[in-house]
């Protein structure tokens, strides 16, 4: 019975951990299998999605369907309220989905125009008689009614005498520069060429653009230089 005892008492520790061996993996395996699902976890809902952009889950859906279909060849990139404008079933849905669109990016005017006043600012504390390049006029679609995007190159003196002419005549201008390979020393080179002002930046007047690729979308039209106006939510050429 001694015997039997000592014997136990040996094997025992052996099979503790020969069972510790064995379930191991399984905790491992359980952690990594945890840590690769919790970022999905952590994904936006559809509800939240939709919520978003000011639509109801079905309208969500509709989207995702429309966008798995041909229209997300024909416009991989475009977003929900216009997707399902352009794919309307009645006029009262397209005139939902418009308004829906007018709304949020008057909103997104409204902030971006408040981020530029204080983006200026802050470059003429900080960078007195430089002229800024704003990352944040990019888009000539957000440019408030009242302001020209104005359309240039190097090399064109027609460009520089007739943005000289329009701001003696107090015009706004959102200047963008064709062919500038995102070069704001190319941009800054022009603007002094021009005689544009670091004055004129600081209130707003002007501001500076690299063009990247906007003249060709409006049609690319010449000569230049080339002033655009919103018409009813359109841009025309006015020159």
């Amino acid at each position: 019975m001694a015997r039997f005892s000592r014997l136990l008492l040996i094997l025992l520790p052996t099979c503790l951990f020969a069972g510790l061996a064995w379930t191991a993996p399984k905790l491992v395996d359980s952690a990594s299998q945890f840590s690769e699902q919790t970022p999905l976890d952590r994904q936006p809902s559809d509800a939240t999605r939709a919520k978003a952009w000011g639509l109801t889950e079905d309208e969500w859906a509709k989207f995702e369907r429309l966008q798995a279909g041909p229209r997300h060849y024909w416009s991989p990139q475009l977003d929900p309220l216009t997707t399902l404008g352009v794919e309307a079933d009645s006029d009262q849905e397209r005139q939902r989905y418009a308004e829906l669109q007018v709304r949020l990016e008057a909103k997104r005017a409204e902030r971006e125009l408040a981020y530029q006043k204080a983006y200026t600012a802050a470059w003429a504390r900080l960078f007195p008689g430089m002229l800024p390049v704003p990352g944040m006029a990019d888009d000539p679609a957000a440019a408030p009614a009242g302001r020209f995007a104005l359309f240039v190159e190097q090399r064109c003196t027609p460009c520089v005498s007739n943005t000289q002419q329009w701001l003696r005549g107090g015009a706004h201008l959102d200047v963008y520069l064709i062919g500038s390979q995102g070069d704001d020393g190319r941009l800054r080179q022009w603007a002094r060429g021009a005689g544009i002002t670091p004055a004129q930046v600081s209130s707003g007047q002007v501001t500076l653009n690299h063009d990247r690729g906007r003249w060709f979308s409006l049609g690319a039209s010449r000569p230049l230089p080339a002033r655009y106006q919103q018409v009813d939510g359109k841009w025309q050429r006015i020159d």
